[in-house]
Formats: C-alpha cells, structure tokens, sequence
C-alpha cells in the first residue's frame, strides 16, 4: 500500500469512527445535523492524523 493509500485509509478510518460517535450523542437526525457532523469529523480526523503522524515522526 503507498504512502498516500495508507494516509487516505487511515483519515477514513478516523472520520468513520467520529461520524458514528457524532450519530450517536445527538438527539435528531436530520440533514443539517449531518453535515455539520460530516465536517466536525472530517477536522477531528484531519487533527488525528496529523498528531499520530507528528508524534511517529520522533
């Protein structure tokens, strides 16, 4: 798997994780509540791959 394979696996793999946690604390589901999840996840996980990566790099 390359680099950028590994990188896109892992930043689904985190966004996945947080979408499912976000579903799961809010009380309605509707569209505007999914997209606001949607782009919360995608920066928690952009964060956790950029700090998983920072401290692998040591």
């Amino acid at each position: 798997m390359g680099r950028a394979a590994a990188v896109t696996a892992e930043l689904l793999a985190w966004w996945l994780l947080l979408m499912a946690a976000w579903l799961v604390f809010i009380s309605t589901v509707d569209a505007l509540e999914g997209f606001v999840g949607a782009g919360c996840a995608l920066l928690g996980a952009s964060a956790a791959c950029g700090a998983r990566r920072a401290m692998g790099d040591r």
